[in-house]
């Protein structure tokens, strides 16, 4: 990923158009943005829902003419009753609670100015219906030595993989510098056994 990177690519071998003539496996070698695979989705009937990854087999799938693989069952979420102003730390955590503005407001008074909603908030808020908004505090300062070290980013998010990795490469490198990196990058096709 270092901006002075050498492919085996020729200059005759460049991204195609994405169109339903493609085949799988060429839609597979290349890198695509969501936007680009539910544009090709939509204009070939292939359901959008689920994400880029599974959008991305299921239009592999399609262009190929094979049964498109199954997807997780779509769950509504069923309407709760959400916080409402005034909370504080005795205020329970009902069942279903989301993430909003009312707790955002609250930790950033609880916590201060540099709390913002991470895995392990979000995760503590949908997992544990019936704690305080106290516990949840108290899980935030519990949580920070873990927080604070790096985490491999998943793989879904190509783009913010790639620009950590060249940031962690080019130290002195620019946004504007790590772009142009990430656009030569895309451009190229994927390597040989990568999703």
């Amino acid at each position: 990923m270092n901006e002075n990177r050498t492919t085996s690519t020729t200059a005759a071998e460049s991204r195609p158009p994405l169109t339903a003539g493609l085949t799988g496996a060429e839609l597979l070698r290349w890198y695509w943005t969501l936007d680009e695979l539910t544009g090709l989705a939509r204009t070939m009937g292939v359901a959008r829902h689920g994400g880029k990854t599974a959008l991305t087999a299921r239009l592999a799938a399609a262009l190929d003419g094979l049964p498109l693989p199954a997807g997780p069952a779509r769950r509504r979420r069923p309407a709760t009753a959400q916080l409402a102003d005034p909370v504080d730390g005795d205020t329970v955590i009902p069942p279903g609670q989301r993430c909003s503005q009312v707790l955002r407001r609250y930790f950033a008074e609880a916590i201060g100015p540099g709390f913002h909603f991470d895995a392990f908030m979000r995760d503590f808020i949908a997992e544990n219906p019936g704690r305080t908004l106290a516990d949840a505090v108290a899980h935030w300062h519990a949580t920070r030595p873990d927080a604070a070290r790096p985490r491999e980013i998943a793989e879904q998010f190509e783009f913010n993989r790639f620009t950590s990795a060249w940031h962690r490469e080019n130290p002195a490198g620019t946004r504007a510098r790590a772009l142009e990196a990430w656009y030569a990058h895309r451009a190229l096709p994927k390597p040989p056994g990568t999703a």
